[in-house]
This record gives C-alpha cells, sequence and structure tokens, in this order.
C-alpha cells in the first residue's frame, strides 16, 4: 500500500495538473470506486459537475481536492481557486477525498491517450486538456465527496504525519510512551501518527537501531525522539527518489515509477548483508505482513510485544 512518500508524490502531481481546472465531466466505470460516497454513482458525478478544484492536499494516506462551492460560475471561480493554493487553504465546503488502498493510481494523462485496463472513474475538465483518472486493479481503494475542504470531517481522527507542520513532536513522544504495545504496532497506528506503513516503519526502526517488537512503555524520551528523526529521514529521502515501487501498481500522477527501492536497508532484504554490520536480514510475520530487522543492530528484547 501507498505510504506517505508516495501518496505525497501523487498530491503534489494533483497540484500541479488539475488544481485550477473546472470538472466538466465525470464517468464511473465500477460502482465500488465511489462505494464511500453513499448517495452513489450518479450523485457523485453531480456533485462534481461545473466545480473548480482549489487545492490538492493530504493526511497521512489520504488525499483530497478542495472544490469551490457547487453552482458558482466557473469563470469567477478560477482565479478565486488559483489564491486559494496559493494560500494552501480551501476554507469551508466540500472536497472530493480519495484513498488509494492497495492498487489505486490517480492518472493525468491525455484524453487521447488509451483508457487503462482497471479504469474505474475518469474526470473531464472545461479547458480540454489531460484528463484526471482513478485506476484501481484490486478495487480497494476509493473516492467520495465529502464535507470540509481544509480537512474533511470523516480524516479528522487521522493524525498529522512526522513531514506535516503542524506536528507536535512532544505530544508524539508523551503519546508513544503512554502505550502499552509493541513499537512498530504503534508506528502503524494513524490515530498516533499518520502516514507511516509497513516499509518505512521498518527502515526507521532500523536506523534508529529499535526492535520492532521493543514495548512501547520501555522506550526512553531520547530513544522516542531518535525514532521520529529516523522516519522523518527516511521518508525525505523516498519522497526526493519519487517513493518506493515495488511493482507497476505505485505510480505519480504521471505514471512514473519511484526508485527508493535501490536505497532500502532492511525492508524486502531477507537474508543480504546489514549494511551497518554484515549480519544477514532476518524477515518475520508481522500482523499478516513481513517485518524485517538486523538481529545484531535491532537485538529483541527480552519481553516483547507484538
Amino acid at each position: 500500500m501507498p505510504e506517505l512518500p508516495e501518496v505525497e508524490v501523487v498530491r503534489r502531481g494533483l497540484e500541479r495538473g488539475v488544481v485550477g481546472r473546472v470538472i466538466d465531466g465525470v464517468e464511473v466505470y465500477h460502482p465500488r470506486a465511489v462505494r464511500r460516497h453513499a448517495a452513489g454513482p450518479d450523485d457523485f458525478a453531480a456533485a462534481l459537475l461545473g466545480r473548480t478544484v482549489t487545492t490538492a492536499s493530504r493526511r497521512g494516506k489520504y488525499l483530497w481536492l478542495g472544490l469551490s462551492p457547487q453552482g458558482a460560475e466557473a469563470a469567477g471561480l478560477e482565479a478565486v481557486g488559483a489564491a486559494a493554493a496559493g494560500a494552501g487553504a480551501a476554507g469551508a465546503g466540500e472536497s472530493l477525498l480519495g484513498h488509494l488502498g492497495m492498487s489505486g493510481q490517480l492518472l493525468v494523462v491525455p484524453p487521447d491517450s488509451p483508457d487503462q485496463v482497471h479504469l474505474r472513474v475518469r474526470f473531464r475538465f472545461g479547458d480540454g486538456g489531460r484528463e484526471l483518472r482513478f485506476v484501481d486493479q484490486r478495487t480497494f481503494g476509493g473516492l467520495a465527496v465529502v464535507s470540509g475542504a481544509d480537512l474533511p470531517a470523516s480524516i479528522a481522527h487521522i493524525a498529522p504525519d512526522p513531514l506535516a507542520a503542524d506536528f507536535d513532536v512532544e505530544h508524539f513522544v508523551d503519546a508513544l510512551r503512554r502505550r502499552r504495545t509493541g513499537l512498530k504496532r504503534a508506528l502503524l497506528d494513524q490515530t498516533l501518527i499518520s502516514g507511516v506503513g509497513n516499509i518505512y516503519a521498518d527502515e526507521a526502526l532500523w536506523a534508529a537501531r529499535l526492535h520492532y517488537a521493543r514495548p512501547t512503555e520501555t522506550v526512553s524520551r531520547a530513544e522516542a525522539h531518535r525514532l521520529l528523526e529516523a522516519a522523518r529521514t527516511v521518508m525525505t529521502a523516498a519522497l526526493a527518489a519519487g517513493g518506493t515501487s515495488f511493482d507497476r501498481l505505485y505510480v505519480s500522477t504521471e505514471g512514473v515509477s519511484g526508485l527508493f527501492e535501490r536505497s532500502l536497508e532492511v525492508y524486502g532484504r531477507e537474508g543480504e548483508q546489514c549494511s551497518r554490520c554484515a549480519a544477514p536480514i532476518r524477515r518475520e510475520a508481522f500482523m499478516n505482513r513481513s517485518s524485517y530487522t538486523c538481529p545484531v543492530c535491532q537485538p529483541r528484547p527480552r519481553r516483547a510485544r507484538w
């Protein structure tokens, strides 16, 4: 599943490709793609027609496009949309909320380009330029028109991510140390810290020399700060490389794969040598997934929490 760096790459592509443009047509090809829009596909399409995309925002693994008020004249709102984009906020109202799930893609492509095999929703714009297409092989992702443009109400419970300007470091450290769980399970809790998934949790834990089963209540403040800094460092590097692509299911809005896979230290490297100590990387089952650690750099705690 795409994590913070991959979703942020997509957000930036949406900001370049669709902000300031007027939605002129919406075609839903698979109802599951808009299942979170309770009123159904027809209402989903009608709710978007004639509206200007004002902003492209993200919290954790969720994306949303701020929308101009319904029924307003598009010509006057294009300038409003551009100004709102520059200010970084869309104000109150509605937004098009999206989650990519396991295989979702938001592509900004020429209107005459061939339809993708798993095309679920198409958005056309009044300027006749590039289309926005939602492609999803496994249909675990989805789109919906929801209330709120600054932060949709339906995702207000999700914590800020470690790269966000409003991330409260000391609140995170205190909350982490109050938990009674394993360290990796805490990192994957999107109400504590958002955007961190299996790949970057393993990479951050390796960088911080902490084992994923370390009980959170035994983590010192210095260790918690070290882990947070490791997460920020690894995700910033991943963002610069366009994210991590193990297959063609994750791509940018232009269809480009990320290159951070080449820089991973432990994830997916079972049996390979640790770059710090040369010990073979170990893989273990964790929450129906896998965890990768260095047995020397990340010794297993005597008392473990999973």
